[in-house]
């Protein structure tokens, strides 16, 4: 999943989602702060599978991890748009 290259079947099913932001809501998820401790461990994994060293369950760890985080990145990203556009 890349968040700039969201699947149509992704797109539709996260719009009913963007739909209940309320402008504060968009606007919390627009500026939630990263999480250091999940950061640190990204980087730890991200390090060990350069490395070709992850267990199996530091990749399904690992992949779950990216996954929301896209996820969360296409969230985010509908609520900029959405503020945008209330802007206008």
């Amino acid at each position: 999943m890349n968040a700039r290259n969201v699947s149509p079947t992704l797109d539709a099913l996260l719009d009913p989602v963007a739909r209940c932001f309320t402008p504060e809501t968009a606007r919390a998820l627009v500026t939630l702060p990263p999480n250091r401790r999940v950061h640190r461990r990204m980087k730890e994994l991200g390090r060990k599978a350069g490395e070709g060293s992850l267990t199996p369950a530091e990749r399904e760890e690992y992949e779950a991890l990216i996954e929301v985080g896209d996820v969360i990145t296409i969230l985010q990203l509908k609520a900029r748009l959405q503020l945008a556009g209330a802007a206008s």
